[in-house]
């Protein structure tokens, strides 16, 4: 692949990862917004618990694109630097494998944290 069409396919991967996360983050405003109100206190358990699978189900479908998304990106990467004659652009990409792989990291450990959050904010302390 040419140095173009390689950046263009790393920035759709960026998108990519920047829009998996747009349903889950609006299931958690929802979820703040009922939880703020005092909406779970009153809640039946079924209610709560099916407020507990949807933002689970959303986050682990978020995860797993995204988390492909970032592999996809370290492959790409490892093109990037085959590439003669590299662009500015280019070298600053294929030197960013760390944070490609740090941001895997940092998906997993705060889906964890806030999923914990939310269970916290629907079922009370």
């Amino acid at each position: 692949m040419e140095e173009k069409s390689l950046i263009k396919q790393w920035n759709q991967l960026r998108l990519q990862i920047i829009q998996a996360q747009v349903a889950p983050a609006l299931v958690l405003i929802a979820i703040v917004a009922l939880a703020a109100i005092g909406s779970f206190e009153t809640a039946s358990d079924g209610a709560k618990y099916l407020a507990l699978g949807v933002a689970a189900v959303t986050g682990i479908l978020a995860t797993i694109s995204q988390y492909a998304a970032v592999r996809e990106g370290e492959a790409l990467i490892i093109d990037l630097r085959k590439v003669e004659k590299p662009s500015a652009m280019t070298e600053k990409i294929a030197d960013s494998r760390g944070l490609v792989s740090l941001s895997a990291i940092a998906i997993i450990a705060f889906d964890i944290a806030i999923f914990a959050l939310v269970v916290w904010a629907v079922l009370g302390a």
